[in-house]
């Protein structure tokens, strides 16, 4: 439950950096506010046994502002903020947050793209895993202080959930799902 919402200004973050840049475009000058974040990774899940696909829905304080609720269907998905691989650090999400364990050799690059291109322009990379009930090593849920729900959408009523206006989804989910529609039934 989500109680005493309070705005803050931010004077300093880890995740963020505001910048403003100033270009000569068609020779008039123009300015552009911009917030410098880090990469990402994403993964879909398929679950073979159970025809479905994973994903995880959580509070976003950007979305509350929007919509008042605030909760999220996303894919798996992590800051590259590590010194690690994208894939090690796709395989490291799919443990925290949904409690699979997948060998790296089974998680396939898709694509990368970019996001939230009028203010922040970063990268993210999709991944692609299958899963069964053999690699379950916990309920995932996320670590420290996330409260992740892992939520399975069958793969009959994936597009169904896709267009369902009354969930906020991210780009990345609405893309995979698409791409797993399309490309690997």
């Amino acid at each position: 439950m989500i109680q005493n919402v309070e705005i803050l200004s931010c004077e300093h973050s880890d995740f963020i950096k505001p910048k403003r840049m100033q270009y000569r475009q068609n020779n008039v000058l123009k300015t552009w506010d911009m917030v410098e974040v880090h990469d990402s990774v994403s993964i879909l899940l398929y679950h073979e046994e159970h025809d479905t696909l994973i994903a995880v829905r959580q509070f976003r304080p950007p979305v509350y502002l929007k919509n008042g609720d605030g909760y999220t269907y996303e894919l798996c998905a992590g800051i590259v903020d590590k010194d690690k691989t994208l894939a090690e650090i796709a395989h490291e999400e799919i443990l925290e947050e949904c409690g699979y364990f997948i060998a790296l050799d089974q998680i396939q690059r898709v694509t990368s793209f970019y996001t939230a291109v009028g203010f922040a322009g970063a990268v993210q990379t999709l991944y692609f895993a299958r899963v069964n009930e053999s690699m379950r090593v916990s309920d995932g849920g996320g670590i420290d202080h996330e409260s992740i729900e892992v939520i399975e959408i069958p793969v009959s009523k994936a597009k169904e959930f896709v267009l369902d206006e009354t969930k906020a989804k991210t780009p990345g989910l609405m893309f995979g799902f698409g791409w797993f529609l399309e490309d690997q039934r």
